[in-house]
């Protein structure tokens, strides 16, 4: 039989459908994983890639944000300039111990080499080079596209100020918004490696400059990676993090903390936790059989296997299970690895992705004594249908014979 031929019986044939039985169901999760106590006044946990909230405390309370502020200073910054471009830096006048790399009016620097300042020890003098100039020579044009974006992006309970996260009552932000923002920022390449570096060297600009990474979790912990530390009087110590591992991607955001180790702690507890939510499970296997299908015209049963391994990292707790869909028969002869149907898997009720099945080993062709007897049963048919149309003519000759004869007896 042709894979066309396959392809139209397996369309037509609904039967084939069989749901396997659950391979990793509900019951078999772990027990629930104690809650981080915390002294984080708001604080969250996300999975990066479906936004779901997986722990809230005073998540949507407004609060003063600090240096986080500058994730939607690198956002609008990787949105409308080029990381080769050159910067020529404005002036800046900074308060009492702000972070800073000492750029000087006039000095050139890389936006690359000044998005690595602004991420990693948080360079205030940066964030207000790159405002200005995307700004187009206005700081103050700059924020009123940061106040635009937000509202593009639906930071419902976010307002910016400035770009640098100076206390300002006008600038603030949620921990819910701003594990959104992350998340964001994170699918960019360019910010991704950026705040995944314990360290980084700037060779543009005036002179050579070594600034380290104020997120000190991405050098100790090898699962975390990224993403931008805060802190000042109001806002207190702030921190939003990101971790994976096994497929899982989570984020984290403290807001309010008393001191660095408090703000530490506390993330790491909440990406760990995060990460403990998520589980790894391979429920295809190339080579391992999930169907057998009879063979047309033959004894035997063809074996069929997934055409690739397929695994998938779920939720505790979200049941997985695969789906066949094959023929109701093949027809051989076919060679191993012959495609029959397809394979899905299914978590949470969901189609997770879906595998081509091939055969195992080669599908015979009919026997002969399967060929002679698919033969007869074919002639067989022919002579009752033969049969029936002569029974069928007698009959009716018969009828008509009677008819004539009750004729002429009424005459």
């Amino acid at each position: 039989m042709s894979r066309a031929r396959i392809s139209r019986r397996f369309a037509l044939t609904l039967a084939a459908a069989v749901a396997v039985a659950a391979l990793w169901p509900a019951s078999t999760a772990l027990a629930r994983e104690p809650v981080p106590q915390l002294t984080a006044t708001a604080a969250i946990v996300v999975d990066a890639n479906s936004g779901a909230t997986l722990l809230a405390r005073h998540a949507t309370a407004r609060r003063s944000i600090a240096s986080t502020t500058k994730l939607m200073t690198a956002h609008l910054v990787l949105e409308r300039a080029r990381m080769s471009q050159v910067f020529t830096a404005p002036a800046y006048n900074p308060g009492p111990a702000e972070s800073l790399i000492g750029l000087r009016r006039g000095e050139r620097m890389t936006v690359h080499d000044l998005l690595t300042a602004l991420l990693l020890p948080s360079a205030n003098d940066a964030a207000w080079d790159l405002a200005y100039n995307v700004g187009g020579g206005s700081v103050g044009r700059f924020v009123r596209l940061m106040n635009r974006e937000a509202r593009r992006l639906g930071l419902r309970h976010t307002h910016y100020a400035n770009p640098i996260g100076l206390d300002d009552p006008r600038n603030y932000s949620t921990a819910s918004d701003l594990a959104r923002l992350a998340a964001l920022d994170m699918r960019d390449r360019a910010f991704a490696r950026i705040v995944d570096r314990s360290h980084a060297t700037l060779k543009s600009g005036s002179r050579t400059r070594v600034v380290i990474n104020r997120n000190d979790l991405v050098g100790r912990y090898g699962y975390v990676d990224g993403v931008k530390t805060g802190h000042t009087l109001q806002a207190g110590y702030v921190l939003v993090g990101a971790a994976r591992r096994g497929g899982a991607s989570v984020i984290s955001v403290v807001i309010g903390e008393p001191s660095v180790a408090r703000r530490d702690a506390d993330s790491i507890a909440l990406l760990r936790w995060g990460l403990r939510q998520y589980r790894r499970v391979s429920p295809l296997r190339r080579g391992r059989a999930v169907a057998s299908v009879p063979i047309r015209l033959h004894s035997g049963h063809a074996q069929l296997a997934p055409a690739r391994s397929f695994s998938l990292t779920v939720r505790r707790g979200t049941a997985v299970r695969v789906r066949v869909r094959a023929p109701e028969r093949l027809e051989g002869p076919l060679p191993a690895g012959a495609r029959a149907g397809r394979v899905e898997v299914l978590a949470g009720g969901a189609v997770a992705g879906s595998v081509p099945l091939v055969t195992l080993s080669k599908v015979p062709g009919p026997t002969l004594l399967k060929r002679i007897s698919s033969v007869l049963r074919g002639v067989l048919v022919v002579l009752a249908a033969l049969l029936g149309v002569l029974a069928c003519t007698l009959v009716a000759l018969r009828l008509r014979v009677v008819r004539r004869q009750r004729a002429s007896s009424a005459r």
